[in-house]
Formats: structure tokens, sequence, C-alpha cells
């Protein structure tokens, strides 16, 4: 029986459906170029009676294209940089989050 287009992870990760591509540039100064659906929703962060309006940028990927991202790497999304917070997270079924914090200039 053939896999469903939702388990074939090529697939899901179509770039000319809602996927993009996002070039990695690693710490040793080597790049690679990966699909992933990227993602920046509204966070509204309180700490105490402090409210803090921000964005929590993030690539969700396969997690064979990002085994080799470390915290302090650099992910370039349509012409976006920004800085890698974590190691990959992974889910278990083949994907990883890399949570990113957008470079100001």
């Amino acid at each position: 029986m053939p896999a469903t287009d939702w388990e074939n992870l090529d697939e899901f990760l179509d770039i000319d459906e809602f996927a993009v591509t996002a070039d990695i540039t690693l710490q040793d100064g080597s790049t690679q170029s990966v699909r992933g659906v990227f993602d920046d929703p509204y966070l509204n962060a309180q700490i105490g009676e402090y409210e803090l309006d921000t964005s929590r940028p993030r690539l969700t990927c396969k997690s064979i294209d990002v085994s080799q991202v470390q915290r302090g790497d650099e992910v370039t999304i349509e012409g976006e940089t920004f800085d890698v917070l974590t190691f990959p997270q992974g889910d278990g079924e083949g994907m990883s989050v890399l949570d990113l914090a957008r470079r100001h200039p």
C-alpha cells in the first residue's frame, strides 16, 4: 500500500505548497539548504506585572536535514537572517523544530 502524502515528508515539504527553502550556515562555515515550514506566531510573554509583545519564529523541517545544527548557527529565510536558539527538537516522527531569534540590523 503506497504512503499517503502526509506520510511522505518530501511531499509534505513541497515548496510549491507552503514550505520554504532555508539556508543554514553552521559555525564551522559550511552551509546547506533545507526545506521547511516557517512559522512566526505572536507571543505575549508575562513576567509578573510586565508584558512583552513579541514573536517566536521557528522552522520545522526533516530531522535528518538538521542533525548537525547547533545553538548559535545561522538560518536565512527569504532574505531575513535568524540565530538558532536551541538544538533541533525532534518530534519522534522524523521532523524537528528549530527555535529562532530574528537578527535586527
